[in-house]
């Protein structure tokens, strides 16, 4: 059975940083591009940060400069380490494990970020 676990989620004040982790199982983890996406309430679910399968990275123009993602094969793990966060980052953050080459993506339950003073 696969599972995708976020963690790492909370309250924070603005200019602080956090760090989420995604651990999965039941997949050949590097062979799934990882990703984390956002949903604030009242807007689409959108796509923060992307690695490819060769450590390749891209951002939404939003986190560019503030969020960095990175995945360790060795331990089925993908992070989000974001700094400088704003209230506008306050959303629920998901994982998404994504193996285009055999149709196949898997979701988390998501964690919350909650971005206040």
């Amino acid at each position: 059975q696969v599972q995708v676990v976020e963690s790492g989620g909370g309250l924070v004040q603005p200019g602080g940083s956090l760090r989420l982790s995604c651990t999965t199982s039941g997949i050949n983890f590097s062979n799934y591009a990882m990703a984390w996406y956002r949903q604030a309430p009242g807007s689409q679910r959108e796509q923060v940060a992307r690695v490819s399968v060769r450590d390749s990275t891209n951002y939404a123009d939003s986190v560019k400069g503030r969020f960095a993602i990175s995945r360790d094969n060795a331990k089925n793990t993908v992070y989000l380490q974001m700094n400088s966060l704003k209230v506008e980052d306050t959303a629920v953050y998901y994982c998404n494990a994504n193996a285009i080459a055999v149709n196949r993506a898997y979701w988390g339950q998501g964690t919350q970020v909650t971005v206040s003073f």
